[in-house]
């Protein structure tokens, strides 16, 4: 079978690791066409990967680069138009969350899904594919904690990247679906059950600018599941080491704990300051080969036909509860979540 030719939308800086990874490392696959609004970014993709067709309107690349999937890393706010104009011309589609930052557009990406059931659709929820978290699910489906019933999860962005949340934060739907949007699906994943009730907090701790997007810095919120089990999670745009990321799943019989500490390696410096150890500085780094193994499993799964794990309802779903949890972190109460 000859190899997929795929597209991409959006090069920024998790689009143009999608790009680097299917025009060099994705077995089946080769990037033939990329688009973005932005010369610089499609300058340094040029160079890169010479071989691909660039483009900077994303309906010029569906009509004309004969593509069998696409991959779309666009604007949250596009992610329901490019995926029903993808599927309307017969090609496969993998989207980054969300599907789109109103419940609205979630419903009408589902939609366009749901009328083209011939093609592969993947939501990129990418922990699921992260070694660790799967082997972590693994032990959970066999029986190795008991019952799980509760998921503590922290997810922290590091200080020195905020200078591009708050210019993201306007078009990004906020927080929750920002950033806990990922610890919200594990969770569902984990416990294999759906949430019914969200009771959320938080504030503009150290950036106040947020405030004009209707956002915060820092929140918590408390989720109750069917069957009475639980989740507490933490996201935070001001951790001052690094990218932190922690999950804990704990079970009748015992706990999961995951990433404790965010090891950048093994390595230890003995100084005046202590023992220390450096921390992973951000998604890309922490998640490198989960965002290739998702890949290979879109593209694998299109040459095989046979549909991904993650659906277009796990996209929904975990937008549905994000936006729960924005709607009680402004009203200030506990908020009923719709099955």
């Amino acid at each position: 079978m000859a190899n997929l030719r795929v597209g991409i939308v959006g090069l920024g800086r998790l689009g143009m690791r999608h790009a680097e990874s299917v025009g060099l490392s994705i077995r089946g696959a080769d990037l033939v066409a990329a688009c973005s609004i932005n010369p610089d970014e499609i300058a340094r993709a040029r160079s890169i990967l010479p071989d691909t067709e660039f483009y900077d309107d994303y309906g010029n690349m569906i009509h004309r680069a004969r593509l069998d999937a696409v991959i779309i890393v666009s604007s949250s706010g596009l992610h329901s138009t490019h995926i029903a104009l993808a599927m309307e011309h017969g090609i496969h589609v993998f989207s980054e969350k969300p599907l789109g930052i109103t419940i609205s557009e979630c419903h009408d990406a589902e939609r366009a899904v749901m009328s083209h059931p011939e093609l592969v659709f993947m939501v990129g929820f990418m922990r699921r594919f992260d070694p660790t978290y799967s082997d972590a699910k693994h032990k959970i489906d066999s029986g190795a904690i008991g019952t799980p019933f509760l998921v503590r999860a922290y997810g922290l962005d590091p200080d020195s990247l905020i200078e591009g949340a708050l210019r993201f934060a306007p078009t990004s739907g906020g927080i929750f679906l920002d950033m806990m949007i990922h610890d919200i699906d594990l969770a569902r994943w984990f416990l294999g059950r759906e949430p019914l009730m969200v009771h959320a907090i938080g504030g503009t701790f150290k950036y106040p600018a947020f405030r004009e997007s209707g956002d915060v810095d820092n929140a918590t919120a408390l989720m109750q599941f069917e069957d009475d089990r639980m989740a507490i999670f933490y996201t935070g745009r001001t951790a001052p080491h690094g990218y932190h990321i922690e999950t804990e799943i704990v079970g009748t019989e015992g706990h999961i704990r995951i990433d404790g500490v965010p090891r950048k390696n093994r390595a230890v410096i003995y100084s005046k300051a202590g023992a220390t150890e450096e921390c992973v500085t951000g998604f890309p780094e922490r998640f490198d080969e989960a965002f290739k193994l998702e890949l290979q499993e879109f593209i694998d799964c299109i040459r095989e036909n046979r549909k991904p794990g993650i659906t277009v309802h796990d996209g929904t779903r975990a937008t549905v509860i994000g936006y729960a949890a924005t709607e009680s972190l402004r009203e200030r109460r506990p908020v009923y979540i719709e099955p």
